[in-house]
């Protein structure tokens, strides 16, 4: 794997944790304003963490990743073929 690749790979993981961080603010022992303002740094600097990442992983990886949260492919048996393959 390329490193431009794995930059992508590691910039999108990267801006799963940040997300991941929001829920963990409320529990800390700082003050409230504090809180807002590093959920909102922590919500914008994931989006586009995560954006920069699909950006260098380009849209076929993008599009080849999204197909596996498809909902509509969940229910299919492993034989069926994909209409969006």
């Amino acid at each position: 794997m390329d490193s431009k690749r794995r930059l992508g790979i590691v910039l999108i993981i990267l801006s799963t944790l940040l997300f991941f961080m929001i829920p963990v603010l409320p529990f800390l022992p700082i003050t409230v304003k504090m809180k807002v303002m590093m959920t909102t740094v922590l919500a914008i600097s994931a989006e586009i963490i995560f954006w920069i990442g699909g950006f260098i992983l380009g849209k076929d990886v993008i599009k080849k990743y999204r197909r596996y949260f498809n909902p509509l492919r969940y229910l299919k048996r492993k034989g069926e073929k994909d209409s969006d393959t």
